[in-house]
């Protein structure tokens, strides 16, 4: 459990860090490119991945948090139960990161995104560090059931 917890703490408090640095650094709107296919943009994203639901005002925003801590409290019930310690810090991944937007939410009523990958004129939707920590942590456990779970009956030989 204790490897949980670390997970958490340093997804969430790598996700703020990074976006308090940046929130002292640029402007809103402001493009800091880094090549041809990767740039720092100040944006603010009121709605969820890739900005959908956007829309919806400050009973959008209260949702997404109620939802995003209702689905915090079942991963933590998760990974309390959970013996794989792989799983552990991936779930620690995806808590710590739901946790850095929630608190964005709550301080801003939006989230910061600022990472900017892009090929010519075509962007991928701008992200942050707490998107990042959710995508890899449910990406390991996507991994681990489909290329390494036991099947029924495998596992008592």
């Amino acid at each position: 459990m204790l490897v949980g917890i670390i997970a958490i703490v340093f997804a969430f408090l790598a996700d703020q860090i990074s976006k308090y640095l940046l929130a002292g650094y640029m402007a809103t709107g402001e493009i800091v490119s880094f090549g041809d296919y990767f740039s720092l943009v100040k944006v603010w994203n009121t709605g969820v991945s890739f900005s959908m639901f956007n829309n919806h005002g400050n009973f959008g925003r209260i949702a997404l948090c109620i939802l995003s801590l209702t689905v915090c409290v079942f991963l933590v019930y998760w990974m309390l139960k959970e013996k794989d310690k792989i799983k552990i810090i991936s779930l620690g991944l995806i808590i710590g990161g739901a946790l850095g937007n929630v608190a964005d939410r709550i301080r801003f009523g939006a989230v910061l995104d600022f990472l900017d990958f892009h090929i010519a004129d075509h962007h991928w939707p701008a992200f942050n560090l707490a998107d990042s920590f959710i995508c890899i942590g449910a990406g390991i456990l996507i991994m681990l059931e489909l290329f390494f779970a036991q099947k029924k009956g495998e596992e008592q030989k």
